[in-house]
């Protein structure tokens, strides 16, 4: 009942929506002769404020048609190259001839970005893209909305997620490295302790945490406690609810995105209010620059994506209820999930000292958890300074841990695979 609720309020407004857009362009006309006047510009600023309140926020697109290499722009696209119902695999293809004229012979190393499937789309790590694109041949995991899945493309639960992830390695075959940000951190460390339980020789070469909740027992953050604090059925009676008739997964049970985006904007109310009323001022103002800062931001925080009832359900009790990875209690498909198989992938994690999703030292459990990595191929690092989104984003990302992260990888990338260009990777389309 909510989520068609939520659907008939946002159609309800949108003749006022309509009716705003316009009344902002008549006020900026520059045939307006009160165009220029503190009246105009207020009216003109409030008619915007309400329409980006108002809006629907799609999916956004990449926009990373190029990278710089050795200070020559490469074109870059991104082509699906492995494909579910749930999940596309994304190879940001940059130009071979102009890639070839900047460096000259030889192959960047393979690295599998693993996006968070938790409400916003992987297009919040279009920052860590960019920063890879350079040196790397990046490969990046767009999950898929379930509200948009039919309700005959089946179930979608963490096994899944963890199966997806163990085809996309073997897809791309040895020597791939693997970074998961956020919230995949537990289902990657599971898929590449299954790969190395079997002896898979497509276990990658490394794997970089960064902000993941592996054991959510340490430095409880507010989503931690929560989850602490109410039962499952709680949650199921809250947070789950039915797609509406209005989309392909019509009827699926789903935790829709825009209760997560209540849920985070709420644990920041304030910060949300003051960032607002700051972008109204600046439109007032005719600072152009600031207002497309404070757009460019929302159009990606304010788009989500909803998840399935069996993803959300089982990932609250095996990662923030039961801890099952971090006690050793994780099964998938019959099989107890054991990180001590791991030897042979180097590791990395990465934490924010102000991180108020993934507290400090949910991240480096991962050490502890694979007792039998040798020392010298583990590394930790703390970023001073930056909270969550800071972790895989923004200037100290680009600057501090980029740079650390990418000598890592350098660090535990073979000889052959410097050299030999991927042959394995083909279109699969389930």
């Amino acid at each position: 009942m909510l989520y068609s609720l939520y659907e008939l309020g946002h159609m309800s407004v949108a003749p006022l929506r309509i009716a705003a857009l316009m009344q902002a362009s008549v006020l900026r006309s520059p045939l307006n002769p009160m165009a220029d006047t503190d009246v105009a510009r207020t009216a003109a600023a409030a008619s915007d404020l309400f329409e980006s309140m108002t809006r629907r926020y799609r999916k956004p697109e990449w926009n990373l048609p190029t990278t710089t290499v050795n200070g020559t722009a490469v074109a870059v696209t991104p082509r699906p190259v492995w494909s579910t119902p749930w999940c596309r695999m994304l190879h940001f293809e940059r130009d071979a001839q102009a890639l070839k004229a900047a460096r000259g012979e030889g192959a960047d190393p393979s690295v599998l970005i693993v996006a968070p499937m938790s409400g916003h789309y992987a297009t919040l790590l279009r920052g860590t893209v960019e920063a890879f694109l350079p040196e790397h041949e990046v490969y990046v995991t767009d999950w898929s909305d379930a509200r948009m899945a039919p309700v005959l493309a089946g179930r979608f639960d963490l096994n899944d997620y963890i199966d997806h992830v163990i085809a996309m390695l073997r897809a791309l075959g040895p020597q791939t490295h693997v970074l998961a940000v956020c919230q995949p951190g537990p289902a990657v460390l599971a898929a590449v302790s299954l790969l190395a339980q079997a002896d898979d020789p497509c276990a990658p070469a490394t794997m970089t945490f960064m902000g993941s909740p592996i054991d959510a027992r340490k430095s409880p953050t507010a989503p931690n406690k929560l989850a602490e604090t109410r039962d499952l059925d709680w949650f199921k009676k809250n947070m789950i609810h039915t797609v509406p008739a209005l989309y392909p997964g019509a009827f699926r049970r789903v935790y829709p995105g825009f209760v997560q985006l209540a849920s985070f904007m709420g644990m920041n109310l304030s910060r949300h209010v003051d960032a607002h009323h700051a972008y109204f001022q600046n439109l007032v103002k005719g600072d152009g620059d600031s207002a497309e800062k404070h757009r460019e931001f929302y159009d990606e925080y304010l788009a989500v994506m909803d998840l399935t009832e069996e993803f959300y359900i089982q990932t609250l009790e095996d990662v923030f209820q039961r801890y099952a990875l971090a006690t050793g209690a994780l099964l998938h498909r019959g099989v107890r999930v054991d990180p001590r198989a791991i030897t042979r992938t180097a590791l990395m994690t990465v934490e924010g000292e102000n991180d108020d999703i993934s507290g400090i030292g949910q991240t480096q459990a991962a050490h502890d958890l694979c007792a039998n990595i040798p020392a010298a191929m583990q590394h930790d690092y703390i970023q001073p300074g930056v909270g969550h989104y800071g972790v895989f984003s923004g200037r100290r990302f680009r600057t501090e841990i980029y740079p650390r992260v990418r000598a890592f990888m350098r660090t535990f990338q073979s000889d052959a695979a410097r050299t030999q260009r991927r042959t394995r990777l083909k279109v699969v389309s389930e």
